[in-house]
């Protein structure tokens, strides 16, 4: 079992795109984060271990196109490889559900992006389903409720 404290997702540049916080932080406390991963995260090289130590946890990254996807996890018993599956069954989502995902998606349809994550993560940082398959039904199903929404909207 992996309990995730934060998801990022950080461009190349430093710019975050998206960020999940999963256990009670100050503002301070999050942009200190930040702060201090982005630029270590960015300059680490593409052989180095995709894990490192920060402060009183652990952070598993990896890196898919012009994004970097940063996941702080506890200490102790959490499974640093299943972290990094978690993150590539993200990726493998919204690959999926987007056609070849890019930053470009992320920014333009970050709500999408949220949707998938939160299907995949629950608000504790544990797992919710693992199936990619289950996911997609589930946000083609809230697709098909917010076009109807639209629809009902248009025609009234």
């Amino acid at each position: 079992m992996s309990h995730i404290k934060y998801l990022l997702l950080v461009s190349r540049q430093g710019k975050v795109r998206l960020m999940q916080w999963y256990t009670p932080l100050t503002p301070k406390q999050k942009t200190k984060i930040i702060n201090d991963l982005t630029p270590l995260i960015l300059t680490r090289k593409p052989k180095m271990c995709n894990i490192l130590e920060y402060n009183d946890h652990k952070v598993v990254y990896r890196r898919y196109a012009s994004l970097y996807f940063i996941c702080g996890i506890t200490n102790n018993q959490d499974n640093e490889l299943l972290t990094l599956e978690i993150i590539h069954r993200f990726v493998e989502t919204m690959d999926t559900y987007f056609g070849n995902v890019c930053e470009l998606d992320i920014i333009f349809h970050f709500d999408k992006a949220y949707d998938i994550l939160n299907e995949l993560i629950m608000c504790d940082g544990s797992m919710a389903e693992s199936s990619k398959k289950e996911i997609l039904n589930n946000i083609h199903a809230m697709d098909a409720i917010q076009n109807n929404d639209h629809l009902d909207r248009v025609l009234s």
